[in-house]
């Protein structure tokens, strides 16, 4: 039987390509999101390539993620590779100035959601002493900025988290990968200036940013490595980026 790959986040952006990029290597697909009307479509096109299976629920939300993870059918109970891919970005601004709203997103979304994604999957991979578990963290992880020190601070726990889960899952036969992205361009930008589409444009101009495929085409190669190799982490820039914010413009 093929090998299946359960994906949140995968009705756009990186998880979308994510979810491409493991259809031509032939997964079975769990495809997780918020968006009902997204996994329908995707149910409708993927599903013509390759099984697939959609579960709708808000990483968020722990009682729904332990839902509907308990609700896979018995022949989509073993899950392969897991991609923790659903985040967030809200705001830029000082600390002095945050909106607590937008601080309880990113760290409900990008650190709790992940964990809750985690502890649902990853006790089948360890009773089946095999696995690979893949999180989306970013440069941001790596590198902090001015106005955006929450975003960073759940993406740094990202990264901390692929330390642990790797210290704690690599004797049962599970892989981690940590996958570092720049600057891509995506819906990112529009959801963290709130729909102000002249601002997110703005990131982009005068270079050539990352595409989610390029980011998908690094996990696909990161889960295609022999058994003997674990792809450790990855960090992808943008040919003009030096740094976090650092992007030489034309």
């Amino acid at each position: 039987m093929a090998q299946t790959a359960f994906i949140t986040g995968a009705t756009s952006g990186i998880g979308l390509a994510i979810a491409n990029a493991f259809a031509k290597l032939n997964y079975r697909l769990i495809l997780c999101g918020r968006r009902q009307e997204r996994l329908d479509e995707l149910q409708q096109t993927l599903g013509n390539e390759i099984d697939t299976y959609t579960l709708n629920f808000d990483v968020r939300d722990r009682a729904a993620v332990e839902t509907a993870v308990a609700s896979l059918p018995e022949d989509w109970q073993t899950i392969d590779v897991l991609v923790n891919n659903a985040g967030n970005a809200h705001g830029m601004g000082p600390i002095h100035e945050g909106d607590v709203d937008d601080w309880d997103a990113m760290i409900d979304g990008n650190v709790k959601g992940l964990l809750y994604v985690t502890r649902a999957v990853s006790p089948g991979m360890v009773k089946n002493g095999r696995g690979h578990i893949v999180n989306i963290s970013s440069i941001a992880g790596k590198q902090t900025y001015a106005n955006g020190g929450v975003y960073c601070a759940s993406k740094a726990a990202v990264e901390a988290l692929s330390e642990g889960m790797r210290l704690d899952l690599t004797q049962h036969g599970i892989k981690i990968t940590n996958v570092a992205p720049g600057a891509v361009e995506t819906e990112f930008s529009l959801v963290r200036f709130k729909g102000d589409e002249a601002r997110a444009a703005k990131i982009y101009e005068g270079f050539t940013p990352l595409t989610a495929t390029d980011i998908a085409d690094a996990v696909a190669y990161a889960v295609s490595a022999p058994a003997h190799v674990t792809i450790a982490d990855i960090t992808i820039l943008a040919s003009a980026q030096a740094a976090a914010t650092t992007i030489y413009r034309k």
